[in-house]
């Protein structure tokens, strides 16, 4: 019932006209009949887990059968997430601040409960900082993140008083990342966010993408205007150009101009090493997301993710030119996919 579910829900709940207006997006770049390519489009969803926008984004219109089974669709996604995540154990995922108690031991900076923290406790955690990040509970995708100067405010009391009204649930130390991730993009921390897979007791790290800002938001989400890049698992190296959610290719990252592909990550496998080993911490969860910064003293946790995001797979048109997608890395370790 996972898969028929998903699309039951997905029926119910589909914007129509986002889906028939990315009918005649396809049309217009296939040249292919818009009746054909609904059909084909519905069929996917049924077939495949592929919503209209998977469609759109991988040029689903010009595979094969046998080439559409190999990627990794939304409703795939989800497929692996109820076979390996247990919904009892979402809550320490999906907010940070029991994220942050659970996962002390990787985060290396202090951070405060504002929500909960007297006047006293978060004025005193304001001034002895000259920057915070503050965050919501239990937002995503960078919604609600904001970087704050205590030089931009008067005094600490108007500080305080702006996070009360922003209804911040978090404030905590600001990450100095390592300088060879500052000179990719240095307005935002760059994160590497690796995917692990809990198989037969052993924590797998299966893949990893680098993550760059490319805006003014100190956030490098692709849902907020960032890119992502895969890395080779092997060398830390980038291995590839950068996308973004509107199908551009990046050699370089634009604001600074550093080319990307063969780009060293710092500290690559004590990164890799650290994920591994806080996937551990709660086995329940067997397929996790793991955002992770980089500073001089070594990585650290920024978040996890519960429900890791399809959409940075390898898999756009110019990271997979032979029309493979990356399910079949995955089914080296989850059995049943």
């Amino acid at each position: 019932m996972g898969r028929l579910g998903y699309i039951v829900r997905c029926i119910a709940h589909m914007d129509y006209g986002a889906l028939f207006e990315t009918v005649g997006e396809v049309h217009r770049r296939s040249g292919k009949n818009r009746v054909g390519l609904f059909f084909d489009i519905v069929k996917c969803g049924f077939k495949y887990g592929a919503g209209y926008k998977d469609y759109l984004l991988l040029e689903f219109e010009t595979m094969t059968e046998a080439q559409r089974a190999t990627f990794v669709t939304r409703g795939v996604n989800n497929t692996i997430v109820s076979m390996l995540n247990d919904p009892a154990y979402y809550h320490i995922f999906d907010n940070k601040n029991e994220f942050y108690t659970a996962f002390a031991e990787y985060l290396h900076r202090d951070w405060l409960d504002f929500g909960a923290a007297t006047k006293d406790e978060a004025c005193a955690f304001l001034e002895a900082r000259e920057q915070i990040i503050a965050k919501p509970r239990d937002a995503s995708c960078g919604v609600g993140v904001e970087k704050l100067a205590r030089a931009d405010f008067e005094t600490v009391d108007a500080m305080y008083d702006y996070l009360k009204r922003a209804d911040a649930d978090l404030i905590e130390d600001v990450v100095v990342q390592h300088p060879d991730m500052a000179r990719i993009n240095p307005g935002s921390v760059n994160t590497i966010r690796v995917y692990t897979v809990l198989a037969d007791g052993e924590a797998n790290a299966v893949y990893a993408c680098i993550r760059m800002g490319n805006s003014d938001r100190p956030v490098d989400n692709i849902n907020a205007g960032g890119m992502y890049s895969p890395v080779d698992m092997e060398t830390g190296k980038i291995a590839g150009p950068a996308c973004d959610k509107q199908f551009r290719v990046y050699e370089a990252h634009p604001r600074t101009g550093t080319v990307l592909t063969g780009y060293q990550i710092p500290l690559w496998n004590e990164s890799i090493a650290m994920c591994c080993a806080a996937a551990h911490k709660v086995p329940q969860m067997g397929y996790l997301g793991w955002d992770v910064a980089i500073t001089e003293d070594g990585p650290l946790l920024i978040e996890a993710n519960n429900m890791p995001g399809h959409d940075a797979f390898p898999q756009m048109p110019s990271q997979a030119p032979d029309k493979i997608g990356f399910k079949p890395q995955l089914q080296r370790y989850i059995k049943g996919l």
